[in-house]
């Protein structure tokens, strides 16, 4: 809308449930503006069947222009992108594979936010909470899976981390 800033790369980023009656399947978009991202939106569903929740995806990228889907293929893989393109959704979807823990994946993302670099576009306070929960997690006792949290990692990565791990470092000799 008005007052928006161009974004150089709108995404959603999924984080899949493998059943209906599973975890819920997290659903986040978010922008990056030169080496600032923004976060759009929380669509985080649960209790819908993998098609259902597809159909969010679909009507999220549709209604923000978004130019990439990114998944978490570690679930469901190729029936993620199968789900997709069923819902017809109107951007090219990757796949991303989870190689790190959740912890260590979400470290680099929380750098993000205390460099001031990250910006909630509007009030998103479940994935806030999860946001929260996730740095304040010990490695020990049961929990939920942050699906929110997880699909912003996503988000974040893919807009700000990849590719860009190491800055060039200059060395006096």
């Amino acid at each position: 809308g008005p007052g928006l800033p161009a974004y150089d790369l709108v995404l959603v980023a999924v984080d899949p449930s493998a059943s209906a009656r599973g975890d819920a399947c997290g659903i986040v978009a978010a922008a990056r503006k030169g080496e600032r991202a923004y976060v759009l939106a929380d669509a985080t569903v649960s209790g819908l069947s993998p098609l259902g929740w597809a159909g969010r995806v679909a009507a999220l990228a549709g209604e923000l222009k978004a130019q990439l889907v990114v998944a978490e293929a570690n679930q469901g893989g190729e029936m993620v992108r199968s789900l997709l393109a069923l819902a017809d959704c109107p951007a090219p979807v990757r796949l991303i594979y989870a190689g790190t823990g959740k912890r260590a994946r979400a470290e680099p993302a929380a750098a993000l936010y205390e460099q001031g670099r990250v910006t909630h576009v509007g009030a998103f306070p479940a994935l806030e909470e999860e946001l929260m929960a996730l740095s304040a997690q010990d490695l020990g006792g049961p929990r939920r899976s942050p699906d929110r949290a997880d699909a912003l990692v996503w988000a974040l990565t893919v807009l700000l981390l990849e590719g860009r791990a190491a800055p060039p470092r200059l060395r006096v000799l």
